[in-house]
């Protein structure tokens, strides 16, 4: 039988999970990643800029106002998410993560789950996040959990508009 647990990040081989599961789903971005899309140095998933905004994730993600989470199946870290203060009340995830070791379990919900519980336990009385277009699996397991289509933000980049959709939820 298989066991999946989520628990919080908090020593430095948790935070060193979590940022290679970021490398991770950064590769797996780029393989899975449509011909014809944006690119270039100024892009959201550029490896540089990324890989350099990891080394921030223990101070931009810490609690009590924000949270690493990450999933097991059978004891192996297979799954991330991480949330943050965007404004009074409102929370930001980001970089929902999981392995394709990981994938089957049921376990990108249940981080769902445990992070929208988590940000009401905090505090928060809503939610956002933004997500590529490509990204149609995850958008429905969204929209299940109740996230609704927003409007982008005024300041979003004309050339991503196309590509990329915001949405979000009261919690």
């Amino acid at each position: 039988m298989t066991r999946a647990s989520v628990h919080f990040a908090a020593s430095a081989a948790d935070f060193g999970a979590a940022r290679a599961l970021c490398l991770e789903w950064l590769d797996w971005h780029w393989r899975n990643y449509p011909d014809g899309w944006p690119q270039g140095p100024d892009h959201p998933m550029n490896p540089d800029s990324f890989t350099a905004s990891l080394a921030d994730m223990p101070r931009r993600y810490a609690r009590p106002r924000g949270g690493v989470l990450l999933g097991r199946v059978d004891g192996l870290v297979s799954a991330c998410v991480m949330y943050h203060e965007a404004r009074p009340g409102v929370a930001e995830f980001n970089r929902m993560f999981v392995s394709e070791a990981g994938r089957g379990h049921g376990l990108g919900r249940r981080m769902l789950d445990r992070m929208l519980r988590q940000m009401r336990d905090d505090g928060y009385g809503k939610v956002f996040f933004s997500s590529a277009t490509f990204l149609t699996h995850a958008r429905a397991m969204y929209e299940a959990a109740g996230f609704v289509a927003m409007p982008q933000p005024q300041d979003f980049p004309d050339a991503m508009r196309a590509y990329v959709y915001f949405m979000e939820r009261r919690l």
